[in-house]
C-alpha cells in the first residue's frame, strides 16, 4: 500500500486517467488503499507471457509494450494505461508479454477489486470491455502463424505484374498488332481507345479468328479483339484473378490501377508459378478430366489442398474460397459431360449452387446444395431432360466425393428444379406466409450463385427477391427469429456448454453453434438492406455501410466469424490427416488455453449481436 501521504496523489492521478476518471468520488477515494506499488527497471517483465496474472497494471509512470507470441508489438501505453485486463476476465495464462519499456513505476489494483469494479460501474466494464474485444483481431492473427514458412495466398496481383502495358491503338491494323506483338515477346496486347482500355488480342485470337477465318490482317484489330474484357485490380490478391479466370475459362486478365488505367496483364503462365497449394492445379486438372471417375480422382485431392492452406497462413475466408472454387469446377466439368452424354439443353437453364459454397464458404465437411432455374419456354419433354441432367450430375457429385444432402435440397427434387416464373412465384408466397417451412426454404435459395448456365436467369430472379424481401417485414422477423434459434454454447459464467450425448458428447459444435449464427444474423441485413451480397463478410460490410451494423460491432463480428472458421478448417484437416470424416464438432481438450479463451470471447460476440438482432425484430432470445 502507497504511504498515507501518497493516498491524495494516487487519488488524484486516477482521477485524470480513464477508466477511472468516471467513477463516483467515494469509490475513486478508496481505492489508493487497495493499491501496491510496484518497480520495474527498463527491459524487466511487468506480466510475462505464459503465466498468471491475478492484478490490474496502471502505469504510475514510464512506458510498456505489449507483445504477442511472435514478438509482434500490439500494444504500447505510458502513463495512466493499464495492462492485465485480459487474463483477469478470460483467464490464465496471459497470451501477451507486457515489458517496461522505460524505468517504470505500476499501481496494482487486485483482480477481486478489479471484478468489483466491471459489476458495479457499467462504464468501467464497457472500458475493459472493448479493450478485450479488440483482442479479437490479435487473436486471429496469432492463430494463423505460417509452419511452413510460405504464404500462397499473400502473392498481389502486382507482384505477377512483370512489365510494363503493351498496347495498341484502337486504330490499328490486324497486322500491326501482330507485330507489336511478336516484337515484344507476349502473347497479348490491349487495345486503347485514348485512356479507355477498348479490347484484348490473344494469340489464341490471331490462330482462331484471323488465321482459320481467313481475316485481312489489314482489317482493324477491333475487328477480332475481344472487346471490353473482364479485368482485375492491380492490388487484389493473385488468388482472386485466379478465380475470375477459372470461372470465366480465360488465359489473360487485363488489370487495372486504382485510376482505373492498365497497369498489365496476368497470364495462367502466371498464376502457375504460384505454389503446388494453389489450387489453380487442381481446378485446371478438373476441367481437363474426359470422364466422372477422372474428375474425382483429381477432386480427391482437395483436403491435401486445404492441409497445405491451413499449415501456411492462409485465412479461412481464402481457404473456403479455395474449396468453393474446386467444387465449382468439379460441378461444371460434371455439366459439361453430362450435355456430351444427354444432347444440347433444350432452353437455356442456370444450375446455381446454394449454402455455404453459395457464399464462398465451403468447408471439408460438406454435402450437395444445388439448384436449376430453367427458361420458361420448357415444355413437357425438356423438364424431363433436366430431370435426366440433374440425376446424372447428382451421381456425379457422389463419386466425387459430395455425398447427397440429407435434406434433399438438391436439383433432383423438383421443389428445386423449376422454371424461373415458378420460382418467382413460390418466392413471393414465402415471403408472404411466413410458415418454418417457408422461412427455412427461403432461407436457402437467399443464399444461391449461378455456377453454369445462363446467368441471366440467376439476376432476374435474384432481382425479385431483392424488390420483395425488404418490404416482408413479417418474413424478416420469422427469419431473425430462425437465426436467434442458434443459442452460442456458452453458459452462464462463460464455461463451454458441450454436446450431452452421442458420437459428439463433450465437443462444441462451433457451425451451429458459432458459425451459422453468424451466417444467418448477415443474411437478414442483407435483406433488410437490399443488398444483392451473399458472401457473410460481404453482407456485414453493407450492413456497416447501411449503418445497420455499427463499427465495433462489424469489426468484431467479421473477426469472431473469421475465428471460428479457421478453428473448424483446422479441426477438419486433423481429422482428415488422421484417416477419419470430418465434421464440424471440437473437442475443448484438444485446444489450447490460449484457443479456447478466444473461442469463449467469439461465442460471447455472437451471443450479443444475436441478443441486438433480437430486441431489433422482437424476438426473444433464450439464455
Amino acid at each position: 500500500m502507497p504511504p498515507d501521504v501518497e493516498l491524495a496523489e494516487v487519488r488524484e492521478f486516477l482521477g485524470r486517467h480513464e477508466p477511472f476518471a468516471g467513477l463516483p468520488a467515494d469509490v475513486l477515494a478508496g481505492l489508493p488503499v487497495r493499491m501496491t506499488v510496484e518497480y520495474f527497471r527498463r527491459g524487466s517483465e511487468m506480466i510475462p507471457r505464459g503465466e498468471d496474472n491475478h492484478h490490474l497494471y496502471v502505469l504510475r509512470s514510464g512506458a510498456a509494450d505489449v507483445r504477442d507470441a511472435q514478438g509482434t508489438l500490439v500494444d504500447r501505453g505510458g502513463e495512466g494505461s493499464s495492462f492485465g485486463s485480459i487474463t483477469l476476465t478470460q483467464g490464465n495464462p496471459s497470451a501477451f508479454s507486457v515489458t517496461a519499456i522505460e524505468d517504470s513505476l505500476a499501481l496494482l489494483l487486485p483482480e477481486q477489486d478489479f471484478h468489483a469494479l466491471c459489476r458495479e460501474h457499467p462504464d468501467f466494464d464497457a472500458f475493459y470491455d472493448a479493450q478485450r474485444r479488440s483482442r479479437m483481431r490479435g487473436a486471429v492473427a496469432e492463430l494463423q502463424v505460417p509452419t511452413s514458412g510460405t504464404a500462397v495466398l499473400t502473392t498481389t496481383v502486382r507482384e505477377l505484374v512483370g512489365r510494363d502495358v503493351v498496347s495498341v491503338v484502337a486504330t490499328a491494323s490486324i497486322r500491326e498488332a501482330a507485330e507489336v506483338m511478336a516484337d515484344q515477346g507476349v502473347s497479348s496486347l490491349l487495345v486503347m481507345d485514348g485512356q479507355r482500355l477498348a479490347g484484348i488480342l490473344t494469340d489464341r485470337d490471331l490462330r482462331t479468328r484471323v488465321v482459320a477465318a481467313g481475316v485481312d490482317p489489314g482489317s482493324p484489330v477491333t475487328d477480332v479483339m475481344t472487346e471490353d474484357p473482364v479485368t482485375g485490380s492491380v492490388e487484389s490478391p493473385a488468388f482472386e484473378a485466379l478465380l475470375e479466370m477459372t470461372s470465366r475459362h480465360i488465359h489473360h486478365l487485363p488489370v487495372l490501377d486504382a485510376a482505373g488505367r492498365p497497369a498489365g496483364v496476368v497470364t495462367t503462365t502466371d498464376l502457375l508459378r504460384l505454389e503446388e497449394a494453389n489450387p489453380v492445379y487442381l481446378a485446371g486438372d478438373v476441367a481437363k478430366q474426359p470422364d466422372v471417375e477422372g474428375v474425382a480422382r483429381a477432386a480427391s485431392r482437395l483436403p491435401r489442398v486445404v492441409g497445405a492452406l491451413v499449415e501456411q497462413d492462409a485465412s479461412a475466408d481464402d481457404i473456403g474460397r479455395v474449396v468453393t472454387a474446386v467444387g465449382d469446377a468439379v460441378e461444371r466439368r460434371l455439366l459439361a459431360l453430362a450435355e456430351d452424354v444427354l444432347g444440347a439443353p433444350p432452353v437455356p437453364y442456370c444450375w446455381v449452387a446454394l449454402g455455404s459454397r453459395a457464399r464462398l464458404e465451403q468447408a471439408l465437411a460438406t454435402d450437395q446444395d444445388t439448384a436449376l432455374v430453367i427458361d420458361d419456354a420448357v415444355d413437357e419433354a425438356g423438364l424431363a431432360w433436366f430431370e435426366d441432367l440433374a440425376d446424372w450430375v447428382t451421381a456425379g457429385l457422389v463419386r466425387c466425393g459430395y455425398p447427397r444432402c440429407p435434406g434433399d435440397v438438391m436439383a433432383t427434387n423438383p421443389r428445386w428444379r423449376r422454371p424461373l416464373s415458378q420460382w418467382r412465384r413460390e418466392l413471393s408466397v414465402w415471403f408472404a406466409e411466413p410458415t418454418p417451412d417457408a422461412v427455412l426454404h427461403s432461407s436457402i435459395v437467399l443464399d444461391m450463385r449461378p455456377v453454369h448456365g445462363d446467368p441471366a436467369l440467376h439476376a432476374r430472379l435474384q432481382e425479385h427477391v431483392l424488390s420483395v424481401a425488404p418490404d416482408a417485414r413479417v418474413f424478416l422477423t420469422h427469419l431473425a427469429r430462425q437465426a436467434a434459434g442458434h443459442e452460442p454454447p456458452l453458459g452462464f459464467f462463460r464455461g463451454f456448454v458441450l454436446e450431452k450425448a452421442g458420437d459428439h458428447r463433450d465437443t462444441l459444435d462451433v457451425k451451429r453453434g458459432g458459425i451459422l449464427p453468424v451466417v444467418e444474423l448477415a443474411r437478414v441485413h442483407a435483406l433488410a438492406t437490399g443488398s444483392p451480397a451473399v458472401n457473410t463478410r460481404a453482407r456485414l460490410g453493407a450492413a456497416h455501410a447501411a449503418g445497420v451494423l455499427g463499427d465495433e460491432l462489424a469489426d468484431d463480428l467479421r473477426d469472431a466469424f473469421e475465428f471460428l472458421g479457421y478453428v473448424r478448417l483446422r479441426h477438419q484437416w486433423e481429422q482428415v490427416r488422421a484417416g477419419r470424416p470430418a465434421d464440424n464438432f471440437v473437442s475443448p481438450d484438444a485446444l489450447s488455453s490460449f484457443e479456447k479463451r478466444h473461442l469463449r470471447e467469439a461465442f460471447a460476440i455472437v451471443r450479443s449481436a444475436l441478443g441486438s438482432l433480437g430486441r431489433g425484430y422482437q424476438t426473444q432470445i433464450v439464455s
